[in-house]
């Protein structure tokens, strides 16, 4: 299979019927949606029900020696100087808005600061806690600030957790501190021990959001039942990408969601160096750049 779900890049062709981008736009690919079940004609396609278009690909497009190469995972497989998307993932974005910050949008950026404005919604002044300083919680942590909240980000890494000070956090602590009571959580680690925190901290009728992959989680079910505690999975932010990225970009360039800060960019030749500098913390969002 042909990897890669965070593109960007210039339209080279249409197919027939394709209204909504012409050749020569610049653009970035998000996931992709069937527009025809429920969930999509209900205005979430986040929760589309052919989960199938983003993870298993097709193939029939590609082939190496005589068999068989999957593409279109997350609709388009953008590890490749050429990617097939489809109309429901390709948004227009302005043709001098760089591709090295629209990339990240279609899907950890527009995860994370999606949980924040389309699901919790939290008031000016509020408090969030934002668990995990990955790109996600980053996010996060930029969509709170621009409604005013006051965020607390729980990271075991100590230069992401002055990364997160400096972006505006109130305070970034290590996972084993004494946590302060919120009225709304994000949890990107999808780890049991951290999502059981995150409950215990949550004020009476609060809500914690998951986005993180993970197994199983165990919490204690009379807190969640005394104090009216809701627990949220989020997939994609809740975001409909043609309404949603251009909101963030309209953010970023207004200095309001500094996305490029947690950006590092990396020649594809060095993708290893890319995910091993990911796995160490070395990198919180790497971004793969071709050229020609």
């Amino acid at each position: 299979m042909v990897f890669g779900h965070e593109g960007a890049g210039v339209v080279a062709a249409v197919g027939e019927g394709v209204s909504t981008v012409v050749a020569g736009d610049a653009v970035c690919l998000s996931f992709r949606s069937c527009g025809e079940c429920g969930e999509c004609r209900g205005g979430r396609p986040a929760y589309c029900l052919r989960s199938d278009l983003n993870t298993r690909g097709v193939g029939d497009v590609l082939s190496r020696d005589g068999r068989p190469v999957l593409s279109g995972f997350f609709g388009q497989s953008s590890f490749a100087t050429h990617a097939m998307a489809h109309e429901s993932n390709t948004i227009r974005i302005p043709s001098e808005f760089p591709g090295t910050f629209a990339a990240p949008l279609g899907c950890g950026v527009q995860t994370g600061a999606g949980t924040i404005l389309n699901v919790l919604d939290p008031a000016p002044g509020e408090r969030v806690l934002v668990f995990g300083a990955g790109a996600v919680g980053l996010s996060a942590l930029l969509a709170a600030l621009t409604r005013s909240c006051e965020v607390v980000v729980v990271e075991p890494r100590a230069a992401r957790r002055d990364l997160a000070l400096s972006l505006g956090a109130a305070d970034a602590i290590e996972p084993g501190a004494g946590l302060p009571r919120a009225r709304h959580a994000v949890d990107t680690t999808g780890r049991s021990d951290v999502i059981g925190r995150a409950v215990g901290a949550l004020r009476r009728c609060g809500t914690l959001a998951l986005v993180g992959m993970g197994g199983t989680a165990e919490f204690d079910i009379m807190t969640v039942m005394a104090g009216g505690i809701r627990i949220r999975g989020v997939i994609e932010g809740d975001a409909v990408p043609a309404d949603f990225l251009p909101r963030l970009i309209e953010l970023q360039r207004e200095g309001r969601f500094p996305v490029e800060k947690m950006i590092t960019t990396y020649p594809f030749e060095e993708i290893e160096r890319a995910a091993q500098d990911a796995l160490a913390g070395r990198a919180v969002k790497p971004v793969l750049t071709f050229t020609g």
